[in-house]
């Protein structure tokens, strides 16, 4: 290759990434605040070795085609349901993704949304900003207790098994789980037991979602799940919005199914303004920020930085998510 590899980073990534990125490549950096459009976007890749992308930008068959001399895609980012991993791994395009470091940012914030949610700590803020706190009220805000209760983990990996840690350790929560792998660590540990999600729903005070998005797992929590748990429960997201029937969500806590929810993803994303979602007084939303600590982000932008770097040399990703196209990549 003849000069520096040419990249396209579809957003500005921290500064900690970024620096390698554009000491060893050219780098064209999309500076825009909302994500390129599907036509800019390919046009950028028509002509780069390497592509730096988001979970907001679709990476399909039909842009890869686009992109004859693409060698690596690095998603800034855990999840890569955004790529279509197949398509690339049949084209010898090496994907990568950033595991691992957001894993106790993400826990705190899915615990942050819990005892939020449930001590109805929005709703009273809003009170007080709205000037309709007069005085003490023995039956104002009753939310739900923490301590002794049982949490339900759909989806015991890394940050599953951090935020049961958390709840374990600090309210002496039993822990339920339902996962189609075991994980021997958490019952070892916490003590926790491996359950079918119906008995998970049934059972958990607090249903915390930290599944992978894939076909099994979209919509998991429909109008069915929902109404199998109990009507003081909780529901937690932080991993993917399409796993929630999100119309089903809003009419269970419109009518009283469950107690709360609290999400920091949604479906779409953002929820449109007219979402009658975002006007309940029992759900606590924030814009998908569950890795938004300066620590995290840097780390994240270190990571995918090193994977476009090393798809670019022909090196192994350090964190790779089709290490199967070792063989015949481009």
């Amino acid at each position: 290759m003849v000069g520096k590899p040419k990249v396209f980073v579809t957003r500005v990534i921290p500064e900690a990434g970024l620096a390698l990125i554009r000491e060893a490549c050219e780098a064209d950096v999309w500076s825009g605040e909302l994500p390129p459009p599907e036509a800019v976007l390919r046009a950028k890749v028509a002509d780069c070795d390497g592509l730096v992308s988001l979970l907001t930008d679709r990476i399909d068959a039909a842009l890869l085609d686009a992109a004859p001399r693409l060698k690596v895609v690095s998603n800034f980012a855990v999840g890569f349901n955004n790529i279509d991993v197949a398509a690339a791994t049949a084209r010898g395009i090496c994907v990568g993704n950033t595991p691992g470091v957001l894993t106790d940012a993400t826990a705190d914030m899915a615990f942050c949304l819990l005892i939020a949610a449930a001590r109805r700590v929005v709703e009273g803020h809003l009170h007080v900003q709205a000037g309709r706190w007069k005085t003490w009220e023995p039956l104002g805000h009753l939310g739900q207790d923490l301590v002794g209760r049982t949490l339900g983990i759909v989806g015991m990996g890394r940050i599953g098994l951090a935020m049961a840690r958390r709840c374990r350790g600090g309210w002496g929560m039993r822990v339920l789980y339902h996962d189609r792998i075991r994980n021997e660590q958490a019952e070892r540990e916490l003590e926790a037991q491996l359950v079918d999600l119906d008995t998970l729903l049934r059972e958990a005070d607090f249903v915390s979602l930290h599944a992978d998005l894939n076909e099994q797992t979209r919509g998991i929590i429909n109008a069915a799940a929902l109404r199998k748990m109990k009507p003081t429960a909780i529901l937690i997201n932080t991993a993917r919005g399409p796993l929630v029937d999100q119309k089903a969500l809003t009419e269970a806590l419109q009518t009283g199914i469950i107690f709360a929810a609290g999400l920091d993803v949604t479906d779409p994303e953002p929820p449109d303004p007219d979402d009658p979602l975002l006007r309940l007084p029992n759900v606590v939303i924030a814009p998908h920020i569950a890795s938004a600590t300066v620590r995290t982000r840097n780390a994240m932008a270190e990571i995918c930085a090193r994977n476009l770097l090393a798809g670019l040399r022909g090196e192994p990703l350090p964190a790779w998510v089709n290490p199967e196209v070792a063989g015949r990549r481009r």
